[in-house]
């Protein structure tokens, strides 16, 4: 899966993220090395809480193979 990221600088230094394709799925880091690895921390979370929420609203729940 490939999502967009939107790294900025910060007015305080350093530099914060966002995925805009997951509201509310931010972060930030001292540099861009780092915000971009924070970014894919926050991001799995970010897609683990919305599978788990998914799941709990589902009937059934299958994997599928395409």
């Amino acid at each position: 899966m490939k999502l967009r990221v939107f790294i900025y600088q910060a007015d305080e230094g350093g530099y914060w993220a966002k995925v805009p394709a997951i509201p509310g799925c931010v972060s930030q880091g001292e540099t861009r090395e780092e915000v971009k690895a924070n970014i894919l921390d926050a991001l799995e979370g970010c897609l683990a809480v919305r599978e788990e929420m998914a799941a709990q609203e589902a009937d059934v729940v299958e994997e599928l193979e395409v």
